[in-house]
């Protein structure tokens, strides 16, 4: 049976099962989104549940995305062998039995090899819901179904660490896979009975490039474990770090040798002959940089220089979610009015400015300091992702929307990769560098210091400890908070030029012209 791949319909209607249909699928878009982050801020209750070291917990989150960045370009293939409807079933269903594994884990063995298959399962259903975005609506209603596709890719991730706080807070960290049993039942079944967009190829499956899948699966799983321990393990002075990053080339090489002269290849790369396609992936790259970067970024700040719990800090972090929230509905509307990269030059330039009133940050900043920058994230979050959507994929001929979807949203994920172990990397370095020069400013030839030093060690004397000792702790400790605050300002400063280094990147968009749904809704 040939595919069969429904574009939008000519008129403006938009038919209310397939809207009830796709908006339950954008439930567990959700669901697969969120679970990227939510453990990130319990991996302590995780670590102490299962008996595990902090290297071993780690993978928790670490054995997900790599699992994840796999079926991200996969699902392309497979959505249009077995379906969206099949597709996306399978992927609900799956990922709900993977999180019910990992809420009764019994060791970190078994809670690792479950987050893998939680991973792999859920990560077919996000770009299985952009491809839907673009194929079943017609161009009319992208001011309300972009926003929406928008704000659950941007805000999952950003709220998943307050979500989790607050589940393993009042219930137990268990609870942070049981939330996604009573969802994922209900989309899996909602699936089945109301997605009917397409019909399977099975064929493809005759043609299925195994050897590209090996390929792939080696470059990507590679990268991911590179980008993700390579920070902590000081990148190259490490032996398995240098072992993944020529598998990681090797890998690479192979698959794009695969994928550029295979007859029907894993993934079809012809989607980067467009060249709003193209561009569109690097801004989502960059993208995935400021999205994850931050979410990673203040959190980080929170806990190492303030020391907020971790409820403290998704309560913090909230504003950001509920900036996102409340621009939805605004941007959706601009994106039918503005040219989108009008619309993206002012999301970038917001991104920009909330970063940069960031590199003011001290260490007495709390929720009110970071109040006007998490709004301006917000606000550039919204007026980013919308536009960036529509001119990637808006444009793209329904045939080739799966597949290209499945490389769109693996570009976003690979930036949070790659934006998270340069953070991790530059901050290390830069905490060192002002270290350094900090040591030298409080020297003994310091009369300030010295006189601070004496100071501090009169006050300790009324203790009855050892007054010298604990006040150069004391100077010690604030030498070394005020290296990192100034690390932090370093960062906020580099992603400050990264989002603006983008704006000349927007004369090599061409202006979006939707494509035209046949008559009928033709194939």
């Amino acid at each position: 049976m040939s595919a069969t791949i429904s574009s939008a319909p000519a008129t403006d209607r938009i038919d209310p099962k397939r809207l009830v249909a796709f908006l339950l699928m954008v439930v567990g878009m959700f669901m697969a989104i969120l679970d990227i982050q939510i453990v990130s801020a319990s991996l302590a209750e995780i670590q102490a549940g299962l008996s595990a070291s902090a290297e071993e917990v780690s993978w928790v989150q670490t054995a997900y995305l790599i699992a994840e960045v796999v079926m991200i370009p996969l699902s392309g293939l497979l959505s249009r062998a077995i379906s969206t409807r099949w597709m996306f079933a399978i992927s609900a269903a799956g990922f709900t039995l993977a999180s019910i594994a990992c809420g009764f884990a019994n060791n970190i063995n078994e809670m690792i090899l479950f987050r893998a298959i939680q991973g792999f399962i859920g990560g077919g259903m996000i770009p299985t819901v952009f491809a839907a975005s673009f194929s079943i609506f017609p161009p009319s209603s992208r001011g309300v179904i972009g926003p929406l596709i928008g704000l659950v890719a941007t805000l999952a991730p950003t709220i998943g660490p307050t979500i989790g706080g607050y589940l393993t807070d009042a219930l137990s960290w268990h609870w942070l896979f049981f939330i996604n049993i009573v969802p994922g039942i209900i989309v899996t079944i909602s699936t089945i009975m109301l997605v009917d967009f397409d019909e399977p190829d099975w064929n493809l499956l005759k043609t299925f490039d195994w050897w590209g899948l090996g390929f792939m699966a080696l470059f990507l799983c590679s990268l991911e474990y590179l980008l993700e321990e390579g920070p902590g393990k000081d990148w190259f002075n490490d032996t398995r770090i240098v072992i993944f990053f020529w598998l990681t080339v090797g890998g690479a090489a192979l698959f794009f040798w695969r994928a550029l002269t295979a007859k029907f290849p894993i993934v079809d790369l012809t989607a980067f002959a467009d060249r709003n396609f193209w561009t569109g992936c690097l801004f989502s790259f960059v993208m995935g940089i400021g999205l994850y970067g931050l979410t990673y970024l203040y959190p980080v700040f929170l806990g190492r220089v303030r020391g907020y719990s971790s409820l403290q800090i998704g309560e913090t972090m909230f504003i950001t979610g509920i900036a996102m929230f409340l621009t939805a509905p605004i941007a959706g509307k601009l994106s039918t009015i503005l040219d989108n990269r009008a619309m993206l030059a002012v999301g970038l330039s917001v991104f920009a400015a909330g970063t940069w009133m960031a590199t003011g940050i001290t260490k007495d900043w709390s929720f009110w300091e970071l109040l006007v920058p998490q709004l301006c994230r917000g606000f550039g979050l919204m007026n980013t992702m919308i536009p960036v959507n529509n001119l990637a994929l808006g444009t793209l001929p329904p045939q080739r929307l799966k597949n290209a979807s499945g490389i769109y949203n693996l570009t976003r994920n690979l930036g949070g990769a790659v934006g998270l172990a340069a953070i991790n990397t530059v901050l290390n370095q830069r905490i060192d560098l002002h270290l350094a020069r900090l040591h030298e400013a409080v020297s003994e030839t310091s009369i300030a210091a010295q006189n601070w030093m004496t100071a501090l060690t009169q006050a300790y004397s009324q203790t009855g400890g050892d007054a010298a000792a604990m006040a150069l702790k004391k100077m010690s400790g604030m030498v070394r908070g005020q290296a990192t605050v100034m690390a932090f300002a370093d960062m906020f400063y580099v992603l400050t030029f990264m989002f603006l280094a983008l704006l000349p990147l927007l004369l090599l968009v061409r202006k979006p012209v939707p494509m035209k749904a046949k008559p009928g809704g033709g194939h």
